[in-house]
């Protein structure tokens, strides 16, 4: 891939259906238009993040990006065995919340469809779509390109769609009064706006997809940064574009509360029929999304397990069809019991995981490889070192810091479990820290 092909395999990531369920979720944590504000300080945090990334994957352009990162920062025979273990030990486990959130928004947007669907019945959809998933990737699959472009496709053509309605219905009386709204939604403004950053970086996410392909882009040192920072405006303009169009359009009232907003703001403007025809296109997109990352991250176990990286079991394949089997059933099957939590559960918990066993050690990863590493001329170097890494860190430490406790325990007892998973494996095969010396 050139830059083209990274830009895009960044953008077939990033945008998906995050706008279409989160959009509510920001409104119930910061209404007003500090709300505005918590989506540029996500966008901006996602920016100087990128930048992080943009550096590794030009000094380490290597096709699984983190693993290595982490391994050579940490020292790929010393603490940075633990480090790549972890990864791999929170990509296990933050996949299935990433799949369920997809497909709890596909069963809220069906409930649009079928008023007399509850909870109860939602969650049971959710469920069972992760498990249609998972039965109709277990084959071989030749076509996944194609699908994943048709999503693509589909998802930003309702989001144009959306944004052009808008402002072509904008109506300045109600965006005046999601102006003169209020702050306060009983949490208080700080957070609040770390709730808001939290779902701006999840909607972002995406941006990082070129440096998991490293070592196939062409010119990487080159090639990689740009594709990064250039993808993360793009989409950042394209979600606030449609933030924007929604607010003027319905009250910012209803749209807080409602389940399906982008079905009710097309209700109101082209009735009924406007209204499941976006609804359609949304749960196609919330299906091939959901589908989509269940093959990519149901490849990362078996992948690490092949090379003897991570649990033997998950290398497993068919014997006839060739494709990981135990790597799929599991990601598939957790990822059904996933769908029991609420949806701005499944996203806290995603964010806050992937913060605490990465996003920060990668912070102090770029520190270490500085220092050890003589520069290359043909290596990018983040502008203004290291003000973006300290905003990375601090807008880091603020969204878990601001985040429920419940997730921030999930984090750390997910992280005490893969430590002591991985010290007994260790033990076990006389690796860092047991190896004899």
């Amino acid at each position: 891939m050139g830059f083209w092909g990274g830009l895009s395999a960044n953008l077939l990531n990033m945008i998906g259906v995050g706008p279409f369920i989160s959009i509510p979720l920001a409104l119930s944590a910061l209404a007003g238009p500090m709300v505005l504000v918590g989506w540029l300080a996500g966008a901006l945090l996602c920016l100087c993040d990128g930048m992080v990334w943009a550096e590794l994957g030009s000094t380490i352009p290597e096709s699984g990006g983190p693993y290595h990162y982490l391994r050579s920062a940490y020292g790929s025979e010393r603490l940075g065995r633990l480090f790549g273990f972890l990864y791999l030990w929170q990509t296990v486990l933050t996949a299935p919340l990433s799949i369920g959130s997809a497909a709890v928004g596909f069963a809220q947007y069906l409930a649009f469809l079928v008023p007399g669907l509850g909870h109860a019945g939602q969650v049971f959809i959710a469920m069972l779509l992760c498990l249609l998933n998972t039965a109709l990737l277990y084959r071989r699959i030749d076509s996944v390109q194609r699908l994943s472009l048709l999503v693509s496709v589909v998802v930003i053509g309702a989001c144009l769609w959306i944004v052009l309605s808008g402002l072509l219905h904008f109506d300045p009386r109600l965006a005046m009064r999601f102006m003169r709204a209020g702050g306060d939604t009983g949490q208080g403004f700080w957070l609040g706006l770390g709730a808001v950053s939290l779902i701006a970086v999840y909607d972002y996410g995406g941006y990082n997809n070129v440096c998991m392909l490293g070592g196939e882009i062409k010119r990487p040192r080159r090639n990689i940064p740009l594709a990064v920072l250039v993808s993360i405006p793009v989409v950042a303009l394209l979600y606030i574009g449609l933030n924007i169009s929604v607010l003027g359009v319905l009250p910012w009232q209803q749209a807080a509360q409602s389940k399906a907003v982008v079905a009710d703001f097309m209700q109101s403007i082209y009735g009924r029929t406007g209204s499941i025809t976006a609804v359609l296109l949304i749960l196609l997109a919330s299906w091939g999304s959901a589908l989509v990352v269940l093959l990519g991250y149901s490849r990362v176990p078996y992948a690490a397990a092949a090379s003897g990286q991570f649990f033997r079991v998950f290398a497993r394949l068919h014997p006839h069809g060739g494709f990981p089997t135990v790597s799929l059933l599991f990601t598939g099957a957790v990822s059904a019991l996933a769908c029991l939590l609420s949806l701005d559960d499944l996203i806290a918990s995603l964010i806050v995981i992937q913060i605490m066993f990465q996003y920060l050690a990668q912070c102090l990863a770029i520190v270490l490889l500085r220092r050890r590493q003589p520069r290359n001329p043909d290596t990018f170097r983040m502008p203004l070192y290291p003000l973006p890494l300290l905003i990375s860190v601090f807008g880091w430490l603020y969204i878990v810091c601001t985040s429920p406790g419940r997730h921030v325990l999930a984090g750390l007892a997910t992280m005490l479990g893969g430590t002591l998973v991985y010290a007994i494996d260790a033990w076990r095969k006389q690796a860092w820290p047991f190896h004899n010396r």
